[in-house]
């Protein structure tokens, strides 16, 4: 798919088919997100964890509903992926962690609906592992390291095929 094309399709999805994706697919999406860029070239300060396990879905998002008080919440919308990126906090670069993890999101995003996967940024979920420590034991994360947001991935319940249109939807000014 040309890539401006890919951008105009690129949406959130907040419904999901139960189906796995195929490991092929979750290959190309997380190589995407590898292929990111990183403040400083640090790749050792970033982490990727996937959760597929049905069941520790549910533990994160009964967390997450209690956390927020709101025992209906879906944070990850029924997607059978959750994808976590996590930082090592640098004190010289202070939310560098924040920004390394916006780009390799929004590449796997972007890989992701490139081949007809539904995505969604998330950072609400966040909340769980606050609340939770024995939750947070459960991603295995190297010493030092933080969630800092995810992705969900999954078949979307309605397809990827609306292009919107790219415009300027941002207040823009222009210094010559």
């Amino acid at each position: 798919m040309e890539m401006i094309k890919t951008i105009a399709m690129r949406k959130s999805t907040r419904g999901y088919k139960a189906e796995q994706i195929s490991d092929e697919s979750l290959t190309a999406i997380l190589n995407a997100g590898c292929a990111a860029p990183v403040g400083m070239g640090a790749y050792d300060s970033v982490h990727i964890t996937v959760i597929q396990n049905p069941d520790l879905l549910d533990k994160i998002t009964n967390a997450t509903a209690n956390a927020f008080g709101n025992p209906k919440m879906k944070p990850f919308y029924g997607a059978p992926t959750l994808v976590i990126v996590s930082g090592k906090p640098n004190e010289k670069s202070p939310n560098i962690e924040v920004a390394n993890a916006a780009c390799i999101i929004e590449n796997m995003a972007l890989a992701a609906t490139n081949i007809s996967i539904g995505s969604v940024y998330l950072w609400a979920f966040l909340a769980s592992f606050s609340a939770d420590k024995e939750l947070l034991k459960k991603l295995n994360l190297p010493k030092g390291f933080v969630p800092v947001s995810g992705i969900a991935l999954g078949y979307a319940t309605e397809p990827l095929t609306k292009e919107k249109e790219l415009k300027q939807t941002i207040e823009i000014n222009t210094i010559k």
